[in-house]
């Protein structure tokens, strides 16, 4: 194998390896995302059970005010969390498209490897049939002048 390729191919391959862990972090990100925001959204519905709750034992306008606050501070982060979606999803689609080309590399350095040493085969094996022709016309020469002297 050639060296300068089978050098190429060695750094296409950490390339795919490392495309492939970027990949799987991204993923990991867009799960963690969403677990955050399904715990937000349960926390949210948790404590509007909550103000009901305490809404009917009677609330005087301060508390109310006062949780209303807060369950529209609840409502402005899930709305940010939910912006941050678009972000995540990027993450994981640029990190496929990167893993795609690095592994489109790699398998492109192997075929011309293969290519290569396929070649290398079909000149090697010509080269053993040239000498095995000569060896057999120089074999036929000496039997056939043997019999003549």
């Amino acid at each position: 194998m050639d060296n300068a390729l089978g050098f190429l191919l060695e750094q296409a391959k950490e390339r795919e390896n490392q495309a492939v862990l970027a990949l799987n972090k991204a993923r990991t990100e867009l799960d963690g995302y969403y677990q955050q925001l399904q715990q937000i959204e349960k926390y949210r519905l948790d404590y509007c059970q909550q103000l009901v709750d305490r809404g009917k034992q009677g609330l005087t306008a301060s508390q109310y005010t006062h949780l209303n606050r807060f369950l529209t501070t609840l409502d402005n982060t899930l709305s940010k969390q939910k912006q941050a979606e678009s972000h995540f999803k990027d993450q994981v689609e640029n990190c496929e498209i990167h893993w795609h080309e690095c592994r489109k590399q790699r398998r492109s350095y192997e075929w011309l490897i293969e290519k290569k040493q396929t070649e290398k085969q079909r000149l090697e094996n010509i080269r053993e049939q040239k000498q095995m022709d000569e060896f057999s016309t120089l074999q036929f020469s000496r039997r056939h002048s043997n019999r003549l002297g």
